[in-house]
């Protein structure tokens, strides 16, 4: 029977077992802020219990975003109920999978030392649990560093498992009938200041990151050497289901983000205007840039922007990629405020970062390479506008037959210097002209790159994989560059170009005006002045614009990433960011990105794109690229 003291009712125990024993998502909030979360049938269940008797600030933060947790109050009089629950939960488990763990988690002691390094206490059984499993713990814990500090981890063992002051949930005996192997883990709450007694955010969020990645390592350890469970990895057993709050802070993100494009607010509008009176001048008076009027209000927008509850997000995984975007939206709607000001070049500084000296030197390496391949076209060598236009159109039909849904559009704009895509478009300048012998690699950098990983995107669950993740431009430039060698476009004056941009990011922060990185480019690395002109006006519009090193820097990046065995086609399930891979390829293993819809047609090419592909993952660097003759 019931009583009014009950913690947890008969009915919400029924409840909650029924639904697990049916494989369904189990998410109840229960009182004083505690919750149940199971995700699904697993061998394990992760419980914190809150003291009654002082408050333990963060502790109850570091099981969040697993797949199958319980978080309890820890009053005497709550005790009758959870325990009923747990000893539910666990027959279940132990139906399925012949075994179970109870890893119930605590915080020890704080210690007063300027070192705060990780530690952390395994107390297991006297008896009956597996030493290989705790070796595995073990050693999964010690990975679990914060700032390359390093941690400490020691193993006691007891006869009853369980916090200080509060008593055991089980029995010896009822752990022994359901096979259950109750596992204590005690950690140093390094996340609070032991003066004050105060939470310290950033260390919590870096804490709680990396034990996650830790306790799935010890559920899996237990998987595999108690259970006939046998997960290919560990980061299969983490959380699939979602909560609504995380779709909710992903729509308000991809809102906002949709709502203004960076690159549009800061591409002249008169750039054939600006060439023609820079190359009337003699190329000595600074041209003057025009831009379209700004329909966005940065203050507003910002006010948005940071009414998203992110620290509500559970999932430390998508908390960060979450958190990581904000702050990328932010410096972007802090640009278009600050366009043609003194302020734009450090805020496109802090948002690109600057060309580190790896990259510079591989630049200037290039440039003082001789050139083998000459570029001798003529204007008959030329597509118009239209004429590429009409191309990009069939290649967009082409990969309609892969997916009809594809809503890709392309656009003839006056306003557009070039080509670009924008939200999924294709845009062509009405001025824009394309060699005959790029239009293949163009089509595959734009079309093939840029508005296949924006349409895989939106066909994931979350609408930031085709917005973008924060910092994805490097990985879909360099991507969008392994194309075009891939579909054997990448010559040599293509490479230089690329190398020039970075030289002229590099000029830019150094204090170098228009004219000078100009002058550096066509007399001492031999530019066209056009070209010139256009890599020049493309660093320095809205008052420096410094994305234009991504290219080389995310190409280096790629071919860095097939070298270690990097699956492709992986790359293309949404415009991801080359920093964030290891957090995709987390949520690939925990099944909740899919694979893309569209691949590239390059892809299809089975023996010639193969033999290029086994060309880079043999080693293959940019210089070596520069050397083939295309």
């Amino acid at each position: 029977m019931n009583t009014s003291s009950d913690y947890i009712s008969d009915a919400l125990i029924g409840s909650v077992t029924n639904a697990f024993q049916r494989n369904k998502p189990v998410r109840e909030k229960l009182h004083d802020g505690g919750r149940i979360h199971i995700d699904r049938q697993l061998p394990f269940l992760a419980l914190y219990r809150q003291p009654a008797t002082y408050a333990d600030l963060g502790t109850e933060r570091l099981l969040l975003g697993e797949a199958s947790y319980i978080l309890a109050s820890g009053r005497p009089e709550h005790h009758a109920s959870l325990a009923r629950l747990i000893k539910e939960i666990l027959t279940i488990q132990h139906e399925k999978f012949g075994a179970c763990l109870l890893l119930e988690l605590w915080s020890g002691e704080e210690v007063n030392d300027e070192t705060r390094k990780p530690t952390f206490r395994i107390i297991a059984p006297r008896h009956g649990v597996s030493a290989e499993f705790l070796d595995e713990m073990e050693n999964a814990l010690l990975n679990a560093r914060i700032d390359d500090s390093v941690t400490e981890v020691t193993i006691s063992y007891e006869d009853e498992i369980n916090p200080a002051q509060l008593p055991p949930l089980l029995t010896g005996l009822e752990l022994e009938q359901l096979d259950c192997l109750h596992v204590g883990l005690e950690v140093r709450p390094i996340y609070r200041d032991e003066d004050t007694n105060t939470l310290l955010p950033f260390r919590l969020r870096r804490f709680h990151h990396t034990l996650a990645h830790e306790l799935k390592r010890t559920f899996f350890a237990f998987a595999r050497h108690c259970t006939p469970l046998s997960p290919e990895h560990h980061l299969e057993l983490g959380q699939r289901s979602m909560t609504r709050v995380v779709y909710e802070t992903d729509e308000m993100l991809a809102q906002i983000s949709n709502r203004f494009d960076l690159l549009l607010h800061v591409t002249p509008t008169n750039a054939q205007a600006a060439w023609q009176a820079f190359e009337h001048s003699k190329f000595k008076d600074p041209p003057g840039f025009l831009y379209r009027p700004r329909s966005i209000d940065p203050d507003l927008m910002k006010r948005e922007l940071f009414s998203i509850p992110l620290e509500r997000i559970e999932d430390p995984t998508l908390a960060h990629i979450f958190s990581q975007k904000r702050e990328e939206l932010d410096r972007q709607l802090t640009l278009v405020a600050d366009r043609n000001s003194n302020r734009f070049l450090l805020g496109s500084r802090q948002l690109f970062g600057d060309v580190d000296d790896e990259l510079l030197q591989l630049a200037k390496q290039m440039l003082g390479m001789e050139i083998t391949n000459y570029d001798s076209s003529s204007d008959a060598d030329y597509m118009s506008a239209s004429e590429f236009a009409e191309c990009a159109r069939q290649e967009i039909e082409y990969y309609r037959q892969q997916d009809a849904a594809l809503p890709a559009q392309v656009e003839l704009r006056e306003d557009v210097p070039g080509i670009m895509v924008s939200k999924g478009n294709f845009l062509v300048g009405t001025d824009a002209k394309v060699p005959n012998a790029r239009v293949k690699a163009t089509l595959a950098h734009e079309i093939g790159t840029h508005v296949l990983t924006h349409y895989n995107g939106s066909q994931q669950p979350f609408r930031e994989l085709y917005a973008g993740m924060a910092g994805y431009e490097s990985m879909q430039e360099g991507l969008a560059v392994l194309a075009e060698y891939l579909v054997g476009g990448l010559g040599q004056s293509r490479l230089r170009l690329l190398a020039c941009r970075v030289l002229a990011v590099h000029m830019i922060t150094e204090g170098a005006d228009f004219i000078e990185t100009f002058r550096s480019l066509h007399r001492n690395y031999e530019v066209d002045p056009s070209t010139a002109f256009t890599i020049t006006m493309r660093v320095f519009r809205g008052g420096g614009y410094t994305k234009d090193k991504v290219y080389l820097q995310g190409l280096a990046q790629i071919l860095g990433y097939l070298v270690r065995g990097g699956d492709l086609e992986s790359l293309y399930l949404g415009k991801i960011s080359y920093d964030y891979l290891p957090l995709i390829e987390e949520l690939q293993w925990r099944q909740v990105l899919i694979a893309p819809r569209l691949r590239p047609a390059f892809l299809f090419d089975k023996a010639e794109t193969a033999t290029r592909l086994e060309h880079l993952r043999q080693g293959a660097t940019v210089i070596d690229l520069m050397k083939e003759v295309l």
